[in-house]
């Protein structure tokens, strides 16, 4: 006979206190009594015959045999979350995980259209920061994705092209009341560095031929598309932007292109999916709907670089 297991609650008792270190904190995320998450602990302190906290103060540490047990409860409770999602899958909510700036300069707008004109595809956007565009579908909750991507994915993917990258310099809207500009006066701007590596500044100069003559020294560096453009429109500096993302505010005055051409990073944003998961059918209408989007765009009149 397998050995017998102890009770569910009291391993998520233990997996929320061990998280929080805090008895308090994990009783309020499990909506029950700091009491009950106390018998819960102590119902497993008597299956395993150890103690799993131990009390410095005010502070809750973990036993070694607790810092055991934690790592397969942690893995535990995911797989589970993962096994209940698949089945609630074929409800009407995609659960869709995208880049911040993306969201913010284009996509929110997007699947509020798409919600209204597709009744019942109800999309449930979670917007993240990250440094390099992923998702792990086996242990994130999502059943699609928009990624920056250069398009080299798994093979049990789904991948529909959307639009790609086209990065160019972005400023505040006075910047062009003295007309385009040259490489004097763009060698002399504050550079605003929306990617701490300073990558795309320096991708658009080498390959318009001007990185010996723009130093990408100095300047503020800012971690997303979205802060650069913000600090750029309001006349901190010179931000790269990409084309797609400000062509609303291009168009309506917010911000000014000061070097009209655009540079194609090599980068695509994809709509991606696992091609098991329940859904299919709506996810290439949802891909099918944003290609539409992309088509229809007016995008400034620039000169691009491919």
């Amino acid at each position: 006979m397998p050995r017998r297991l102890p009770p569910l609650y009291a391993l998520r008792a233990f997996e929320a206190a061990s998280r929080h270190n805090s008895f308090t904190r994990a009783a309020e995320e499990l909506s029950i009594t700091q009491s009950a998450v106390s018998r819960h602990i102590r119902t497993l302190e008597e299956h395993f015959a150890c103690r799993l906290f131990q009390r410095s103060g005010r502070n809750l540490q973990l036993t070694e045999a607790a810092r055991l047990l934690l790592p397969g409860v942690r893995e535990g409770f995911a797989a589970l979350e993962r096994a209940c999602h698949t089945l609630n899958a074929e409800d009407d909510i995609l659960r869709m995980k995208a880049p911040s700036t993306l969201t913010m300069r284009w996509l929110l707008a997007r699947l509020s259209r798409f919600r209204a004109l597709q009744p019942g595809n109800e999309v449930q956007l979670t917007s993240a920061w990250m440094s390099v565009d992923e998702v792990d579908f086996n242990q994130e909750p999502f059943d699609c994705a928009v990624l920056l991507s250069y398009g080299h994915f798994p093979a049990d993917w789904e991948a529909s092209y959307l639009f790609p990258e086209l990065l160019i310099p972005v400023g505040a809207p006075n910047l062009l009341e003295d007309g385009p500009w040259d490489v004097t006066r763009l060698a002399s701007a504050e550079l605003l560095h929306p990617t701490p590596d300073r990558r795309d500044w320096r991708n658009w100069l080498e390959r318009m031929g001007l990185s010996s003559q723009v130093s990408l020294k100095g300047g503020q560096v800012f971690d997303t598309l979205e802060l650069g453009m913000i600090a750029a429109a309001r006349g901190y500096g010179v931000s790269m932007g990409d084309l797609l993302m400000v062509a609303e505010d291009v168009a309506q005055g917010r911000l000014s292109l000061p070097w009209p051409t655009a540079v194609a990073s090599g980068e695509n944003y994809y709509l991606v999916w696992p091609k098991t998961r329940p859904g299919g059918e709506r996810l290439r209408r949802l891909a099918e709907f944003l290609q539409g989007e992309v088509k229809a765009m007016e995008l400034p009149q620039v000169e691009r670089l491919d």
